[in-house]
């Protein structure tokens, strides 16, 4: 099975989009410039925040049809050259404030807001959509457990009703446009979903409440999961198992974020590791930290500081291994200025992520395919040029990887 026939797609949450000219110029700016880099068809996966939603759906609120901003939006994409089959639907606000944190996981999908949000987003999608090309919508994992309203006994009862009436919505779109969009649920540490057994558990539970409504067909065609390796493998899952498991669960994965994470190994004696890892600790993105110890137990902390790095509790200390939510460029083994990788003080989870895409293109379907590095902007020592030259060789890389892995991808 190949594992996609669609252009390559990456993520712009990597540019500022906090509206629709930041949106534009980003397009324009960046991926554009990328796209002619990479020197192959490139797709953006197009991160619209709310109010950038707003802009684009509010010169038709109960009309239909492309607004004069959605087509301008899309002469932008043509110009580029640029194809668009997914939107970023996780980060609802201003995704480059100073301090975004376990803010971007507000509001949950309890709340009416990000229902509607989400569909908009769907309905944008699919004036955008090339003719006869399914679509994709990732979103976060229902919400945060350190958040008051995860404690909630029926907070999942209350997803999963806002979660079927989208399903309904979309049914909806793909009847009247003829264009299929699935939801991709996305996974993340210390969300309400993060394990695949906490995903296998939801779902199981959504498919109940569908088949109870009426709505299991429509549910299970449109809602599945965004699959993000850089999660998983912070989780220390095995990835090949877990994306199995999803499957023999009847859950499908709509949405693949290419990613990696970084791996610290040896920390107790790897001070240089330490100190490294000490400048990745910054003030806008969340960075969940997990160490696995000699018997196999997880230990866990919210998030990456100078001070935890520096100074770890022994429990952290006794792991063999840590594994820390930051995105970085998936091309790279290892972080390191020295030439010798194998020495490298701090290594990525690429093995991981190329198990997940050996895993994928065994599917009887085509996952969409996303580079998701969002983090370019708060790299130690990051600068534009290098963002745009990070970018391009990811994927390049990638698509070398991927050809690698599905000879049918040239």
């Amino acid at each position: 099975m190949s594992l996609s026939l669609s252009p390559l797609s990456y993520c712009t949450n990597v540019h500022a989009g906090r509206s629709l000219a930041e949106v534009d110029a980003g397009l324009v700016e960046y991926a554009g410039h990328i796209r002619r880099r990479v020197g192959v068809p490139v797709a953006a996966g197009l991160w619209l925040a709310a109010p950038v939603i707003r802009e684009l759906r509010e010169e038709t609120a109960g009309g239909a049809g492309a607004t004069a901003a959605l087509k301008r939006l899309k002469q932008t994409l043509e110009q580029q050259h640029l194809a668009c089959y997914t939107l970023n639907a996780f980060p609802y606000g201003d995704f480059h404030s100073t301090r975004v944190k376990d803010n971007v996981y507000l509001p949950d999908w309890t709340t009416a807001e990000r229902y509607e949000y989400t569909r908009d987003c769907a309905l944008v999608l699919a004036e955008l959509l090339p003719p006869g090309v399914d679509g994709s919508i990732s979103t976060l994992p229902l919400g945060f457990k350190g958040h008051p309203a995860g404690y909630a006994a029926d907070f999942l009862d209350q997803c999963i009703a806002r979660l079927l009436v989208l399903a309904t919505e979309l049914h909806k779109i793909e009847l009247a446009t003829g264009s299929t969009i699935r939801l991709g649920i996305e996974p993340e540490p210390f969300c309400l979903l993060e394990t695949t057994d906490e995903t296998i558990a939801f779902f199981a539970r959504l498919w109940q409440a569908a088949d109870k409504s009426g709505s299991g067909d429509v549910a299970r065609r449109h809602l599945g999961v965004c699959y993000d390796v850089c999660h998983q493998a912070v989780e220390f899952e095995n990835i090949a198992a877990s994306i199995g498991r999803l499957g023999a669960a009847g859950i499908r994965i709509n949405k693949l974020h290419i990613t990696c994470a970084l791996q610290l190994d040896n920390p107790a004696s790897n001070q240089a590791g330490r100190e490294l890892l000490a400048q990745f600790a910054e003030e806008r993105y969340l960075h969940q930290t997990m160490g696995r110890l000699p018997d196999g137990r997880i230990v866990r902390h919210v998030d990456l500081t100078p001070e935890f790095a520096a100074h770890p509790p022994a429990d952290f200390l006794a792991a063999e291994q840590w594994r820390i939510h930051f995105h970085v460029p998936v091309n790279l083994e290892a972080w390191s200025t020295a030439e010798d990788a194998e020495n490298a003080a701090l290594r990525t989870t690429r093995p991981e992520l190329r198990e997940a895409l050996a895993a994928v293109a065994q599917l009887d379907y085509a996952p969409h395919l996303e580079v998701e590095t969002y983090t370019w902007p708060v790299f130690p020592g990051s600068q534009t040029e290098q963002m745009v030259q990070g970018l391009t060789t990811e994927l390049q890389a990638t698509r070398e990887l991927l050809h690698e892995l599905s000879p049918a991808i040239g």
